[in-house]
This record gives structure tokens, sequence and C-alpha cells, in this order.
């Protein structure tokens, strides 16, 4: 998919959701710039390594979350959720609260209303 405001000038994605969430960054304002995280960016969680899916910053004072790091997923029922994956999301939202003392927010989202709902609050 060609992008406009990813780290580069086109995005290669997973999903028809990861592709409809990319394009709601490219045309929201308040995205400043967005990142497809590569396979080799990981953390390691005791249940095995974790790779994030999104890195997102906004424009200062446009929410209230500036670093965003999301995970997409194509639905929100953690029934869906496998329990080791769910202990990883659980690993990376620890993670991401200890290394950045709230600076980065990590979260679950299925779509990019979802994640406007957390950064706006």
């Amino acid at each position: 998919m060609k992008a406009n405001k990813h780290l580069y000038d086109h995005i290669i994605y997973d999903s028809t959701n990861e592709k409809n969430f990319a394009s709601e960054l490219d045309i929201n304002s308040d995205v400043a710039v967005y990142v497809k995280l590569p396979d080799g960016f990981y953390i390691s969680t005791p249940v095995g390594r974790y790779n994030p899916d999104w890195a997102i910053a906004f424009y200062e004072g446009t929410v209230k979350h500036i670093y965003f790091v999301a995970e997409t997923k194509g639905s929100m029922n953690s029934m869906q959720l496998r329990l080791i994956e769910e202990s990883k999301l659980h690993c990376a939202r620890e993670h991401f609260k200890a290394i950045s003392k709230g600076d980065v927010v990590y979260n679950v989202v299925d779509s990019y209303k979802s994640l406007l709902d957390i950064v706006t609050k």
C-alpha cells in the first residue's frame, strides 16, 4: 500500500484490518508519523518473543498520549485470543509501562476509532 505518513513510501500489511488501520493513520491530521514494525523488532517475554504491529507518533497537543504502540486485532474478544498470545500482550503492556514512565502507551486495538478512544481519554 502506498503511504504518506509512514516511515517508508509503502507498507506491507498482514490483513485487511491492518490495511484499513494504516489507511486511517495515513489520512488523520493528528498523526505525525507511524511505522509498521518489522519482524526484527520484538520484546522478549517469559512465553517467547512478541512483535507489536505499529508505532505511532501524534502531534503534541492534539491527543493525550503522543507516543503509542499498537497491536491490531480483527476482534477485541479476549475469548478468541490464545492464552500464550494474551500473556505476550500482558507482558508488552508492562514492558512499555516500565521503560517509558507512561510516555509510551501500548494497547490492543481493532480499528483506528478504538485507538482514538484510548489516546483522547
